[in-house]
């Protein structure tokens, strides 16, 4: 229950950031076969776009479309919590069961509209199932973790990572367990039905991205640092650097990480090392955990270094959390501390400080910054009697939280030719960026109010009307200096609702060729 109640929290009080309409968008479509082909504009295979497309028809309010991710959430950590008293004993699961609650980073991605509490309910089902499936040389069970494993395939690209993992733990499992030919035979066709989803995907649908912006765009952004970079980076260094970056990003705490991969570490070399398996019989031996726990970490390593994907504390990593978090409790548990409750205490203690004093890697809206009201503030003085024709600039973030809070209907496109997008909102007109303009700097403001002006003053109706900047979302936390640049582009005194929403009337009479 309490579990519940942290991630209630922010899903009760917190309005949605702009990848989270983004994803409610992708929903809303008219039909199933509209949402699919929605999905496929996006970097994310389609299930659970799918799912909420159904789920937001029983309501459209924050808390209702974030509800089932908070259910998902905390079930992952049932599963886990079954999957490491398998494999080691009850204060094992018990101390993991407590950092997949209350790690404030899980914390915070099951309660938001996103495809990480889903991807880890599934991985983290599909492999207790394989645990039970070994142990009781049960090709039922080795069914239910081969379809659990491909809802995951189906959720979020990541969970390719935690399928060349599993089947390699998988296998050198079967082999060891001398499992029976049924068994193996069932575990061949789930890989082949696997590997069938896998091609399915990359045909479908990272086929048509391969030629898009998005590699380029994740090496240049704000992930620039997750990316492995030749002729600038060490290899090893690397490594390091971003290992400990995401062990920050599970604790939301630097010195707490550090620690918590001491633990981990700590916990590989007591399982190397280790001369008899934790359990008798069919149980996974020591050596067999401590290479299925750090094989992801290399294997994204070496997507990060080709440039397929990042490695670092953000939360594109969050499927790393089953290996990581995994590690930390096994390696608490090893610790030479007789008693249950002080390894307890000592992990209650560094939750408390990550929930209560967090340091989480940027981007970041803190929830203060995130309240409902301060959406509803603005949007309120947005509605206020304002003249027919008015217009409102925004860049592409802005313009997906004036879709859902403002216009209920979207005023943004995911695929566009057009660098602005005009869209009717009440007496407004909305000018919203295309996505490559995600959020406006000093550089790209300069553009969007020369498009501005020159749209209200091919319109007659839209001289006699106000014109306003609208910005939610990530805005740059260099308000200071952000207040100055908007001064020089004619917006004076801004008005911002917390810090990561602002509003600017524009003058009308800047001259922006001088």
């Amino acid at each position: 229950m309490g579990a519940l109640v942290v991630r209630a929290v922010p899903a009760w009080f917190t309005f949605l950031n702009p990848d989270e309409v983004l994803h409610y968008l992708l929903s809303s479509q008219p039909s199933l076969a509209a949402t699919y082909e929605a999905t496929l504009t996006t970097a994310h295979p389609p299930l659970m776009i799918v799912l909420l497309h159904y789920w937001q028809m029983l309501g459209r309010s924050e808390f209702v479309l974030r509800l089932p991710f908070m259910l998902a959430g905390t079930l992952f950590a049932w599963f886990m919590f079954l999957w490491l008293r398998r494999i080691s004993d009850g204060d094992t699961a018990t101390t993991g069961m407590v950092l997949f609650l209350f790690s404030p980073a899980l914390i915070a991605l099951s309660a938001e509209v996103r495809q990480y509490a889903f991807l880890l309910l599934f991985c983290a089902a599909s492999l207790y199932f394989l645990e039970r499936a070994i142990e009781d040389d049960s090709a039922l069970w080795m069914f239910l973790s081969a379809v659990a494993l491909y809802l995951a395939l189906l959720t979020h690209y990541s969970s390719f990572i935690f399928a060349l993992a599993l089947g390699v733990y998988a296998l050198v499992r079967l082999l060891a367990s001398e499992a029976s030919p049924r068994l193996l035979a069932a575990w061949v066709a789930s890989q082949l039905g696997g590997l069938a989803i896998c091609a399915y995907l990359y045909t479908s649908h990272l086929a048509r991205l391969r030629g898009s912006s998005l590699r380029q765009e994740i090496g240049n952004t704000w992930l620039r640092t997750s990316i492995f970079h030749h002729g600038q980076d060490r290899v090893a260094a690397f490594f390091m650097h971003s290992t400990l970056r995401l062990f920050r990003y599970f604790f939301s705490n630097g010195t707490v990480g550090v620690f918590a991969f001491l633990l981990f570490l700590w916990a590989l070399a007591t399982l190397l090392f280790s001369a008899k398996p934790l359990q008798p019989s069919r149980k996974a031996a020591p050596r067999q955990l401590a290479i299925f726990i750090a094989l992801p970490f290399f294997i994204t390593l070496a997507m990060a270094v080709s440039g397929f994907y990042p490695y670092g504390g953000t939360r594109h990593d969050a499927v790393l959390a089953i290996f990581a978090l995994s590690g930390v409790s096994l390696g608490l548990a090893r610790l030479k501390i007789p008693k249950l409750w002080p390894k307890l205490a000592i992990l209650g203690l560094a939750l408390v400080i990550g929930n209560l004093f967090p340091f989480p890697t940027p981007p970041f809206i803190k929830p203060r910054n995130q309240n409902r009201k301060l959406m509803t503030a603005a949007v309120n003085f947005l509605r206020r009697p304002t003249p027919h024709g008015s217009a409102i600039l925004t860049d592409y973030e802005g313009g997906l939280m004036l879709s859902y809070y403002l216009c209920s209907h979207p005023v943004v496109e995911i695929k566009t030719s057009q660098p602005f997008l005009e869209s009717p909102c009440g007496n407004y007109t909305v000018i919203a960026a295309s996505p490559e303009l995600w959020l406006y700097d000093a550089q790209t403001l300069p553009m969007a109010l020369t498009e501005l002006h020159l749209r209200s003053g091919a319109k007659e109706s839209g001289k006699d009307g106000t014109e306003w900047l609208f910005q939610a979302g990530w805005i740059d936390d260099k308000q200071a200096q952000w207040v100055a640049t908007l001064a020089e582009m004619g917006c004076h005194k801004p008005m911002f609702f917390g810090q990561d929403i602002m509003l600017c009337r524009i003058d009308p009479a800047l001259d922006l060729q001088r």
